[in-house]
């Protein structure tokens, strides 16, 4: 399959690498959508670093192509979307909520493209697929549904951090993707008023 692979500061390379095989627990991905994170970029500008020869990318959207022993409520054909965040769900750190910390790591939950061979390829070997897979609605379609695995969910994670309740007043710093999520997290929890500042 093709993938784009991290070589080094400025060197990223369209490749071909082994396609991924489903063991237990596992599921393999047909990457149907994927888009590139400003995380990605500061992979590739040295700001963030991963080891060399990793497959990038965690923003992505597919349709589950293998099922591994242990993965059920799920079929090959699925939609489904994948969060950033792909915790074990069973770890002390997961079974305390601290998804992110999965495994006492620092940013743990976080493993495409950082630890793990990412979604920037044709397809991508989910582990531990029960918890970390998602159907997607027929009636919504990928580019609908590309935001919620990382950027929505890091928008909408501002309000519940902040612990936002009806009433209070929130003010959102940039309207990017990630602010103008931010700023639907903070409404949906009732803020009033939303500030947002944006330079020009």
């Amino acid at each position: 399959m093709k993938a784009n692979v991290f070589h080094g500061v400025n060197d990223i390379r369209v490749e071909e690498v082994p396609e991924p095989k489903a063991g237990p627990s596992q599921a393999v991905v047909k990457v149907t959508l994927a888009t590139i994170c400003g995380t990605d970029i500061h992979i590739l500008s040295g700001g963030y670093p991963v080891k060399p020869g990793l497959i990038i990318g965690h923003e992505f959207v597919g349709v589950i192509k293998e099922l591994g022993d242990g993965v059920t409520g799920y079929k090959v054909g699925d939609r489904v979307a994948v969060g950033a965040i792909t915790p074990c769900g069973h770890c002390e750190f997961c079974l305390n909520g601290d998804f992110a910390q999965c495994g006492g790591i620092p940013l743990g939950g976080w493993k495409f493209g950082n630890y793990l061979n990412g979604a920037q390829a044709e397809y991508i070997l989910i582990h531990d697929a029960q918890v970390n897979m998602a159907k997607i609605p027929t009636e919504l379609t990928d580019e609908q549904v590309l935001f919620v695995g990382d950027i929505m969910s890091t928008g909408f994670a501002a309000s519940d951090t902040a612990n936002v309740k009806p009433g209070d007043a929130v003010a959102v710093f940039g309207q990017g993707p990630i602010g103008l999520c931010a700023l639907l997290g903070a409404k949906i929890r009732g803020a009033c008023p939303i500030i947002t500042v944006e330079p020009l």
